[in-house]
């Protein structure tokens, strides 16, 4: 359950790094952690880092556990492709999402701001884990759920000195 690397947002990953390890593809998560879960489009900033990588030759997918409405009316027009309701961290839309992207697990990175369904499901496949802080504090019902478990892990970590990164914490 312990992310590969934890940075403040989607624009402190060191994409440079990331090309040098062999990764070919990113699935990112959508809500808090590429925008506001209450944002409806991307931001321009948003748009600029998406053009960045498919420039840098990432392929990218939006991987979300929330429905189609919400995922397809931010990802369509960005012209991402997406899975949505992906029962994270279940592992068979990471399998899915590497099969549209034709790419292993090794060249696979998962983006999120979750423990217990990004990095998790990210690293039940062995995938390279970036946990990102939450965008915004407005959350639903059972993301706040998550939060408060995420927490006490959080607090086992730094005991057990999992925590590399805990001073950005």
């Amino acid at each position: 359950m312990v992310p590969d690397e934890f940075v403040q947002s989607i624009y402190a990953i060191d994409l440079n790094d990331l090309q040098r390890r062999g990764i070919k593809a990113i699935i990112a998560d959508l809500d808090n952690t590429l925008v506001e879960a209450t944002r409806p489009k991307a931001t321009p900033e948003l748009i600029s880092w998406l053009d960045r990588l498919q420039k840098m030759g990432f392929k990218v997918m939006i991987v979300s556990n929330n429905n189609r409405t919400r995922v397809s009316r931010f990802a369509i027009p960005l012209q991402v492709p997406y899975i949505h309701r992906a029962k994270k961290p279940m592992t068979l839309a990471f399998k899915k999402a590497m099969r549209r992207l034709e790419v292993t697990a090794s060249e696979t990175v998962m983006i999120g701001d979750q423990l217990l369904t990004d990095v998790l499901g990210g690293n039940r496949l062995g995938l390279h884990t970036i946990l990102v802080v939450p965008v915004s504090e407005a959350e639903g019902f059972f993301t706040k759920i998550n939060r408060r478990m995420e927490q006490r892990v959080f607090r086992w970590m730094k005991q057990r000195g999992l925590l590399a990164w805990e001073d950005q914490k």
